[in-house]
């Protein structure tokens, strides 16, 4: 039995731990300026109806398993099963991305002089394995314990932002700032670089959702959810366009590193402060939020196989709770292990932003196709007759219409996202190698998860035909 332990500050700071990345800001900085424009944009077309269409179905069906479960209630279990698939194995490139990233912002806790080891990768990959060994440990140990390491990693995610706002501002009011901002070069510039980055600024806004699959270990969760998703996006939101503008008050955009620039620009500009120590400190507070980061993200899409191996199209033992902590352990422990191969294997013959920009890709490729799944069930759930039946649901406003609206807004953004993931960056060195590892990685995963439904769907079939004779 899986315990309520999550109440509404606990689900606010998970999701600005899941959602707010400092690397996004990064990246939208080593972009250029018109990244600015990028983030409304995207606030606009997606991470507004996409937080609309989640606090709907969260409270219309606050069940254990969030996405999975909606896609099943819409369109039966096949097409439950490939959502909540693809929405399990996109963390197999999700989490080598974010704790190589997190590595890379370690990296300045020794300041400017250990910044060369955020390119290193010997010192990625070992950091990398740390921050994943500590996340793994404290969600298996339970959210009542793991919940405080969300919590730290809200705080700590967006206290070096608010820093670096500060530092920005006093540095452009000081000394000017190091990037001339006009109204024409805030404007997005649609070149094949800014094709490439924008799956990046709509993936950056995606996360919201996640504490949804962990409906059945939050208090009263059809009240909890639409205050705690709807205050966590607006702070979200105002960080990502606030955050870039300082980052580029600091640095120029080509010198910018898209994993760790946040803490390039603290470490840079508290020097230049005569502060030297406030980079330092940024870096230390965000080693905790990168953890809540990992660890958010581990206990929310641990759930979906959780719940996925209790309906039985995955092996019996994903939908094991561990006897003493209460928690998917199982689930958590190939979870985690597989992300470790990947983060091995990938990085053979790779720069580290190359190998970087692989897990980036093909995270956001397999995590946008159970998003068009969840599109399509608020549309389809809508012309249920008890859509307003619930006392504590919250409705996209406008009715059908609305709705409509909503999904397609989000099924246009995601449908594009999914396109131009496949373009290579700008400073792929070899586009076939690069292609190659994206094509293989994301069709592959699909391809077992077929195979494991097609199996547990036989094994439940063979059962049923069984107590049928019996």
């Amino acid at each position: 039995m899986l315990v309520r332990t999550m109440g509404f500050w606990d689900v606010l700071f998970f999701n600005i731990a899941t959602v707010l990345g400092p690397r996004w800001i990064a990246a939208a900085a080593h972009n250029g300026s018109s990244s600015i424009s990028l983030w409304v944009l995207a606030a606009i077309l997606f991470f507004l109806p996409t937080t609309l269409v989640i606090v709907e179905l969260s409270t219309r069906f606050p069940d254990e398993g969030g996405l999975y479960v909606w896609s099943k209630e819409a369109f039966g279990e096949f097409h439950g099963f490939v959502a909540g698939w693809t929405y399990w194995v996109y963390t197999f490139f999700y989490f080598p991305g974010l704790i190589m990233a997190s590595a890379a912002m370690a990296a300045y806790v020794g300041g400017s002089r250990a910044a060369y080891l955020a390119q290193d990768r010997t010192f990625l990959l070992v950091g990398s394995v740390a921050f994943l060994v500590v996340a793994v440990a404290l969600n298996i140990v339970g959210l009542n314990v793991g919940k405080w390491l969300q919590n730290a990693g809200g705080v700590g995610t967006y206290l070096p932002l608010i820093m670096l706002v500060g530092l920005g501002a006093y540095l452009w009011h000081a000394h000017g700032s190091t990037t001339h901002f006009t109204r024409h070069n805030i404007l997005p510039e649609w070149n094949w670089g800014t094709l490439n980055f924008w799956p990046q600024i709509a993936f950056a806004f995606t996360g919201l959702e996640l504490v949804s699959a962990m409906s059945e270990e939050v208090h009263d969760p059809q009240r909890t959810f639409p205050r705690a998703i709807l205050g966590s996006g607006v702070m979200i939101a105002l960080i990502y366009v606030v955050g870039t503008f300082a980052l580029l008050a600091v640095l120029p955009a080509q010198a910018v590193d898209p994993k760790a620039g946040v803490f390039q620009a603290l470490t840079a500009g508290s020097a230049a402060s005569g502060i030297a120590f406030l980079g330092i400190i940024a870096a230390v507070v965000m080693l905790f939020g990168n953890c809540g980061g990992v660890g958010s993200t581990v206990a929310g899409i641990s759930r979906v196989p959780f719940v996925v191996g209790i309906d039985r199209y995955m092996p019996a033992a994903f939908g094991k709770i561990h006897p003493r902590w209460k928690t998917p352990w199982v689930s958590i422990l190939v979870q985690a292990a597989i992300s470790l191969a990947i983060l091995v294997l990938v990085q053979v013959n790779e720069t580290a932003n190359n190998a970087y920009q692989i897990f980036v890709d093909a995270g956001t490729i397999l995590y946008f196709i159970p998003f068009l799944y969840m599109y399509a069930a608020a549309i389809k759930l809508s012309r249920r007759p008890d859509r307003k039946a619930g006392e504590n649901t919250v409705l996209i406003p406008g009715g059908k219409i609305g709705v409509w609206v909503a999904g397609l807004l989000g099924a246009v953004v995601v449908l594009l996202g999914i396109v131009l993931s496949f373009i290579p960056p700008a400073e792929a060195t070899n586009v076939w190698s690069f292609e190659g590892k994206l094509i293989a990685g994301t069709a592959g995963g699909i391809a077992i998860g077929l195979i494991l439904y097609y199996r547990g769907s036989r094994a439940k079939s063979h059962e049923a035909s069984q107590q049928a004779t019996n």
